[in-house]
C-alpha cells in the first residue's frame, strides 16, 4: 500500500505535456481519483476519449474541471476533498513571456500564491511545485517570473509550516525533451518537410531529460519533501549542435541554418545556484536544498568560524556530464514522442 492508496491528486495544468505523464503514472496507481484542472476545455476532451480507448479500466477515475489559476475562485471549486497537489499550471514559452511579461505575471507568479492559499484552506496535504532552470540567474521574463514564484511558493511554505497544515515543496528541472517548449518536435517538423533544421547557436548547452525521469522526482517529492524544500533533477546536457545532429541521425539530414539566439535566450542554463549549493543535500539523482528558516531578526544572531556566502561555482548545463552526438542519440530515444516518430506516429 502506497502513501496515496485512495487519496485524490489534483494536477494543475493537467493537459500539458508534463502533466499529462504525471497522469499517466498514477492512473493505474492505487490513487483514488485523479483531478484535472485546466482551461482548455477541448484539451480536456481530447484527453478524455484517449484516456477512455488506452485505460478502459481506470479512466472512470479522472475528473475534470475546467479553470483558471488566475481565478481563486475557480481553484477553490476544484479543490474539495484533494489531498495532493501537482501545481504544473504554467506560461512557459521563452519568447512569448519576453513581449507579454505580465500575462507571465498573472500565471506563474499570482497564480501560484492562489493555488497555495486554496489548498491551505481546503486542507490539502501537500502540494509539489514545478519550476525551471531558468528561475536561477534569470535573464527573461519567464525565468523572472518563474524565480519570483519560486519566492511566492517558500514564503507560503513557511506560512503554512507555521500553521501545522499544507506541506509545500518545489522541484526544478532542466529541458524536458519533448515537452511544450522542446525544440526536438520542431527539429522533426522540420525534417520531415524536409526543410533545415534552424539552430539558434550550435554552442549553447541545455539539459536533457525525459518526461519519466521528472515524474520519479515529483513521486519522490510527494513522499519525503519538508516544507519548503527545493529539489533539483540532476542531469546530462548536450550541445544544441549535436542535439541537432542527433535528431538528423534518426530522422535524416536536412541541413542547418543558424538563425543567432532568439529574444531572452542564455548561452547556458542553471538548475543550481552557487548560494543554493552551499547548502544543498546530494540526494543521488537529486539534490534539496532545505528553506531558510532564519526569521528577519538579524540582531539576535552571531556568526562563529569561516563565514561563506557561496561555493565556487554552479550547476549548470556547462558543466554537468556532456553527451556527445552518439550519447545524445540514446538519450533522446527515450522520449516516447520520439520512439512514436520513429515508428510513424505523427504528433503535429
Amino acid at each position: 500500500m502506497s502513501t496515496f492508496n485512495g487519496s485524490t491528486l489534483m494536477i494543475t495544468g493537467g493537459t500539458g505535456s508534463f502533466g499529462n505523464t504525471v497522469l499517466k503514472h498514477f492512473l493505474t496507481s492505487d490513487v483514488g481519483e485523479i483531478r484535472i484542472f485546466s482551461r482548455d476545455e477541448k484539451k480536456q476532451d481530447d484527453m478524455r476519449h484517449e484516456l477512455q480507448a488506452r485505460y478502459p479500466d481506470h479512466f472512470a477515475k479522472v475528473k475534470f474541471h475546467i479553470g483558471d489559476v488566475r481565478n481563486i475562485q475557480s481553484v477553490r471549486d476544484a479543490m474539495h476533498g484533494v489531498d495532493y497537489i501537482f501545481h504544473a499550471a504554467a506560461l512557459k514559452q521563452v519568447p512569448s513571456c519576453e513581449f507579454f511579461p505580465m500575462e507571465a505575471v498573472r500565471t506563474n507568479i499570482m497564480g501560484t500564491d492562489n493555488v497555495l492559499h486554496a489548498a491551505s484552506d481546503a486542507g490539502v496535504k501537500r502540494v509539489v511545485c514545478l519550476s525551471t532552470d531558468k528561475a536561477a540567474y534569470p535573464i527573461n521574463a519567464m525565468g523572472k517570473s518563474k524565480a519570483l514564484m519560486e519566492s511566492v511558493i517558500f514564503a507560503n511554505a513557511r506560512r503554512a509550516a507555521e500553521k501545522g497544515d499544507t506541506v509545500v515543496c518545489c522541484t526544478r528541472y532542466g529541458n524536458v525533451m519533448c515537452s511544450r517548449g522542446s525544440v526536438i518536435p520542431l527539429f522533426i517538423e522540420q525534417i520531415h518537410a524536409g526543410n533545415p533544421i534552424t539552430i539558434t547557436d550550435p554552442s549553447m548547452t541545455r539539459f536533457l531529460m525525459n518526461l519519466d525521469e521528472a515524474v520519479d522526482l515529483v513521486k519522490f517529492a510527494f513522499e519525503h519533501a519538508n516544507p519548503g524544500d527545493l529539489f533539483i533533477q540532476k542531469a546530462d546536457a548536450s550541445t544544441i549542435g549535436d542535439l541537432a545532429k542527433a535528431v538528423q541521425q534518426l530522422f535524416g539530414d536536412t541541413g542547418t541554418t543558424i538563425i543567432g539566439p532568439r529574444h531572452g535566450e542564455k548561452l547556458f542554463e542553471t538548475l543550481m545556484t552557487r548560494e543554493e549549493r552551499l547548502r544543498a543535500e546530494d540526494m543521488g539523482g537529486y539534490y534539496r536544498v532545505a528553506a531558510d528558516i532564519r526569521g528577519l531578526n538579524y540582531d539576535n544572531k552571531q556568526a562563529t568560524g569561516e563565514v561563506r556566502t557561496m561555493t565556487d561555482e554552479a550547476y549548470t548545463s556547462h558543466n554537468t556530464n556532456r553527451l556527445d552526438v552518439e550519447g545524445t542519440v540514446k538519450k533522446i530515444m527515450t522520449a516516447e514522442y520520439v520512439r512514436e516518430e520513429l515508428n510513424g506516429i505523427r504528433h503535429i
